[in-house]
């Protein structure tokens, strides 16, 4: 398959567009982002935002709010990993060829310095990965100021769907 023919499956995927609709219309972010977090309602505990969506890559948003602070009022790590997991499954389902399913395996992370502020969460990876077998997303999180502060990635079982 050339380039030109994944890039026509994709934009036939329901949650690309769906998200390209809602973002047509005020608060259309939010709104995208709280159907998400109803189909998987453990994301809306950090009340997260999609910001962009594209193949293969998307960002999450996650406010500094007292809900997700830690002891010393940073945002706890394990709600800057419910954001990358949100970030990263979003990606996956706009991203993944038709012929293709997806489930997670693991996640890895670093805690690399303090989250004293918003944090933005991006799930990348390269077209070429979605093939079938163990594929590694790359999820970082950065402060306002772009400072990593969360970095690893999340390691997903790719196989072929069932004839049906």
């Amino acid at each position: 398959m050339d380039k030109s023919d994944n890039t026509l499956k994709l934009s036939a995927n329901r949650t690309l567009s769906l998200y390209q609709k809602c973002v047509k219309y005020p608060f259309g972010n939010k709104l995208f982002s709280i159907m998400v977090s109803r189909i998987a309602p453990y994301f809306s505990t950090i009340n997260p935002k999609i910001t962009e969506l594209a193949p293969n890559q998307c960002t999450c948003l996650i406010k500094k709010q007292k809900k997700v602070f830690n002891h010393i009022k940073t945002v706890h790590v394990i709600a800057i990993c419910n954001g990358l997991e949100m970030a990263m499954g979003v990606m996956a389902e706009a991203s993944i060829p038709q012929s293709l399913r997806w489930i997670p395996k693991g996640m890895t992370v670093d805690y690399t310095a303090k989250a004293g502020s918003d944090i933005r969460c991006v799930a990348k990876v390269n077209a070429e990965d979605w093939q079938p077998g163990d594929m590694l997303v790359d999820i970082t999180a950065y402060d306002e100021n772009d400072v990593v502060v969360v970095q690893g990635h999340i390691k997903l079982w790719i196989s072929e769907k069932p004839s049906a």
